[in-house]
Order: structure tokens, then C-alpha cells, then sequence
């Protein structure tokens, strides 16, 4: 394939090709393994819930260091994210890769073997650790892999689909998991995947530094780092106890000043290790906000819909986890029809507010679940509609993020990616769990507690209000994207699609 540039194919600047300048005969190979290892990490934020009961009965933690379990899996891997995509971008993303395959599993193991609460916590913090390595690796991997436009944007309708359909095939495995085997497996099963990933990436993978003259911004770490580990745990806390708590308010702040304090170092330091350029352009900026808004509002359909599911209407943890599958399917079908068709033709203003708004009415259309509503009327073609919503936003935002970006950047640039996710859960976490359990509260005041009617119409108030409060993410998800996106599609080559630069 002749080499080409993002200045012949695109609005950026930076080459678009493998740097041996041909498509490498491997790369749909390359793709299986990358989305085998994303898919590792995905599942990982939500295969462990439905798995929380069974490990606090055989442990016997209490309900309130259970949630230590989530959080600390969360805190690691969003601290940790930029440093680990740079280091790809430093030593090489194939290393990265392995080291984090090969990490992520023995933490796996060692969560597995857990003999109490301690050893669990420490194991999902190294998970998330290792994640942070992993995933910005796996992502800048799809760059010198896929050369062609169109190759790249199919290849990473794929990658996309799974960072969407994750959090749910997580609750299907967990669940089957779970009934099958025991709670345990949840986290064994990634020995297995890992064990795949591995060797695909030991055979199939080749290493280039793209920053290799460059040097590691030490303090630029330590700020973000830090900025990240205190606003998810500000966000968690909020979740755990009250906004008007101190210890909330406090990190919540802590984190804003030391984020601030990374972004003036960037403009500083001779080797950023986030450098603005890849932030200041109008349409990555609008994708980072649609990852994190998209982010905070899946919340919504994953954690109260199971609740739903398994409380309300009876569902043991597998049933549930094939209920989320047609969506599942519908989001896989749209991210491909969004990165492949609609995305070349009439570009980012038009397909993600359009797939918003999808996921706006769909979470609307939710709402209506009631204590006696069936699955296959009140939450099926509700599934559905924003399946295919955020199959249109996820992927096309994930791959304009990262799009245009200088090979040298490229695992930094993915980390922000992962990072506005991972932040994004964080604050979709501890908002609609604030503002369901609030909904709740004010449903039973004035009303007889004491009865299983009411009480179970107040679990419906909450999820509706949180479905509620999803919906307007996703409605100013919309309207933030219709601003900000440039008009227009991204200029290509005659007959190309549109060339991503991952």
C-alpha cells in the first residue's frame, strides 16, 4: 500500500501508516488479540458485582467495605492510565502489552485464591494497575496495525463495541460464573483469556518506541495521578456516604486543583506527559466529553436495570446477564453502520447527537417499568433502542478521539480515552446512586414502610429517577455534541474512508 499522510487523508498532520509503510498481513489476527485483552479489562468493571454477595458470605466482609471491592479496582486504573499509555509510547507497546497481560492475570489469581477482605482488595487494586498498563497499549496497537481507512474504521467498530457491550457481557459471564462454578471464577476466568491474549501478542506483535528519545515526566505524574486517584475517590465517597460530607468536598477539590496544576505543568515541561495539542483540537475535545458522558450515563442502564431484573422480576444472575445480550447485538450492529457508513458520509455533527438522542428516548422509554411489568414489553425494545444509540456514539467518539494523533502520543492519547471513561462511571456512580436512593427516601415518607407494595414501588421510584437523570446525560450529551463537532466529514482521499489515526 503506498504511504500516505493525515495531511492527504485527514484535518491532522501525523503519518497514517504502519511505519514499515504496509499493512501487516497479521492485522486482523492483531485485532482478535487487542479486543481479546480490552475485553479482559472491560469485563472486569462489572463481572466482580454480580459476584459480590457470594465473596462477602464466604469472606464475611461487611456491606460497608464491600464496595472497596469496585472502588479499588477503579481508583488504580484511573490513576495509573496516562502513565501506563506513556510508558507504551516510551519502552514500546508490545512489552507494555505483555507486561500487562501477564500482570492482569496473576492479579486475577491472586484475587481468586483470596483467604479475606485484605488480600481481595489488594489484588483488584493490582488489577486495576495492570488495566492501566494494558488497555492504552492494546488501543495504540490498532494504529501501526491498520493502515487503510477503511480497514481501521471497521477494525475499531469492533474495538468500540466491546469498550460499550463490556459492562454487559461482564454481567452475563459473572452471572453464569457465579451459578455454575463459584463466585471465584470470576476473577480465575481471566487466567484463561490472559493466557490467549499472551501468545497472540508474544507471536503476532512487533515493538517500535515511538517516544523513545523522550523522557518520562515524573511530576506531571505524580499530579495526575494523584488529581485522577482524588476525584474517583471523591466521586465514590460521595456515593458511600453524603455530598455534604467533608471527606467528599475535600478530594473532590484536591483533585480539580491538582488536575489544574497538571495542565499549567504541561505547558512548561520540555516532555509533557500529556501534551495539549492532543486536547485542544475541537472535535477530540467534543469526543473526550461524549466518552465521559457516555460513561456516566451507561451507569444507569447496567447497575439499576440488574437490580430490576433480579430483585423485582425474579431473574437469577445468569437470566439477567442474557437479558442484557440484545442489546449487546444492537450495539455491535451500529458501531459498525456508524464507523463504516454514516461517519465517511455525513460526519460527527450528525451521527453521534443522533445516536444521543437514540439513547435519550430509549432511557426514556425505560421509565415506564413498573412493579408488575414484564421483561418482554417494559425493558426488551427499550434495550434495544439504546443499544443501537450508543453503538452510533461509543465508537465513533472513541475513534475521533484518538484520531490525528502523532504516532510518538498515540498510548497517551488512548489513556485519556480510557481515563474520560473511567471518570465518567466514577461520577455516574455516585450521582444517580445519590439521586435514586433520595427518589426512594421521599417515596416512603408519609407512607406505610412497613409494606412490601410500597416498598417495592419505592425501589421502582428509584430506578425510574435514575433512568430519568440518564436521559438528560445523554439529551446534553447530544447538544454538546451538535455544538462543538465541526461540520462536515473529515477529509479523505477519493474513494477512502475517512483515515483514523489510533
Amino acid at each position: 500500500m503506498p504511504q500516505k499522510t493525515l495531511a492527504e487523508g485527514s484535518r491532522a498532520g501525523a503519518p497514517a501508516v504502519e511505519h514499515g509503510g504496509a499493512a501487516s498481513p497479521k492485522r486482523w489476527w492483531i485485532l482478535a488479540v487487542v479486543a481479546v485483552a480490552q475485553l479482559m479489562v472491560v469485563l472486569d468493571a462489572t463481572i466482580v458485582n454480580i459476584a459480590l454477595p457470594s465473596a462477602q458470605t464466604d469472606l464475611g466482609f461487611s456491606d460497608g467495605s464491600r464496595q472497596w471491592i469496585v472502588t479499588a479496582y477503579a481508583l488504580a486504573f484511573a490513576s495509573l492510565l496516562l502513565l501506563g499509555g506513556r510508558i507504551a509510547d516510551l519502552f514500546g507497546r508490545k512489552p507494555a502489552f505483555l507486561v500487562g497481560v501477564v500482570g492482569f492475570a496473576a492479579a486475577s489469581a491472586l484475587g481468586g485464591a483470596a483467604n479475606g477482605f485484605t488480600m481481595l482488595v489488594i489484588a483488584r487494586a493490582l488489577q486495576g494497575a495492570f488495566g492501566a498498563l494494558l488497555a492504552p497499549a492494546a488501543l495504540s496497537l490498532l494504529n501501526t496495525t491498520f493502515t487503510d481507512a477503511r480497514e481501521r474504521a471497521r477494525a475499531f467498530s469492533v474495538y468500540g463495541a466491546i469498550a460499550g457491550a463490556g459492562g454487559a457481557v461482564g454481567l452475563l459471564l459473572g452471572g453464569v460464573l457465579t451459578d455454575a462454578l463459584d463466585w471465584r471464577w470470576t476473577l480465575y476466568v481471566n487466567v484463561a483469556i490472559a493466557v490467549v491474549a499472551f501468545a497472540g501478542g508474544w507471536l503476532l506483535l512487533s515493538n517500535h518506541r515511538d517516544a523513545a528519545d523522550a523522557k518520562l515526566d515524573v511530576p506531571g505524574t505524580v499530579l495526575v495521578a494523584a488529581g485522577l486517584f482524588s476525584l474517583v475517590y471523591g466521586f465514590s465517597n460521595a456515593e458511600t456516604h453524603d455530598w455534604g460530607s467533608p471527606l467528599t468536598w475535600g478530594f473532590l477539590i484536591a483533585g480539580g486543583l491538582l488536575l489544574a496544576a497538571f495542565a499549567w505543568w504541561q505547558t512548561r515541561t520540555a516532555h509533557p506527559l500529556l501534551p495539549l495539542r492532543i486536547l485542544l483540537d475541537r472535535d477530540r475535545g467534543a469526543s473526550f466529553l461524549a466518552v465521559l458522558i457516555t460513561g456516566a450515563g451507561m451507569f444507569g442502564v447496567f447497575l439499576f436495570l440488574t437490580y430490576y431484573l433480579q430483585l423485582n422480576l425474579g431473574f437469577s444472575p445468569t437470566k439477567t446477564g442474557v437479558a442484557f445480550l440484545p442489546m449487546v447485538g444492537a450495539l455491535m450492529v451500529a458501531a459498525q453502520l456508524g464507523t463504516t457508513m454514516l461517519l465517511p458520509r455525513i460526519g460527527p455533527k450528525a451521527v453521534i447527537p443522533l445516536g444521543f438522542a437514540i439513547a435519550t428516548a430509549g432511557m426514556a422509554w425505560l421509565t415506564g417499568i413498573g412493579v408488575g411489568t414484564h421483561y418482554a414489553s417494559a425493558v426488551l425494545p427499550q434495550l434495544i433502542v439504546i443499544g443501537a444509540g450508543l453503538g452510533l456514539v461509543m465508537p465513533t467518539a472513541m475513534q475521533l478521539a484518538t484520531g490525528g494523533v502523532a504516532a510518538e502520543d498515540a498510548g497517551v492519547a488512548s489513556a485519556a480515552v480510557n481515563a474520560m471513561q473511567q471518570v465518567g462511571g466514577s461520577i455516574g456512580t455516585a450521582l444517580l446512586n445519590t439521586l435514586a436512593s433520595t427518589a426512594a427516601t421521599n417515596y416512603l415518607a408519609g407512607r406505610d414502610a412497613t409494606s412490601k407494595l410500597v416498598q417495592a414501588q419505592a425501589t421502582i421510584e428509584s430506578y425510574t429517577t435514575a433512568f430519568w437523570w440518564s436521559a438528560g446525560l445523554f439529551a446534553a450529551g447530544a447538544l454538546i455534541a451538535f455544538l462543538l463537532y465541526r461540520r462536515g466529514v473529515p477529509r479523505q482521499d477519493a474513494g477512502a474512508a475517512p483515515v483514523v489515526h489510533m
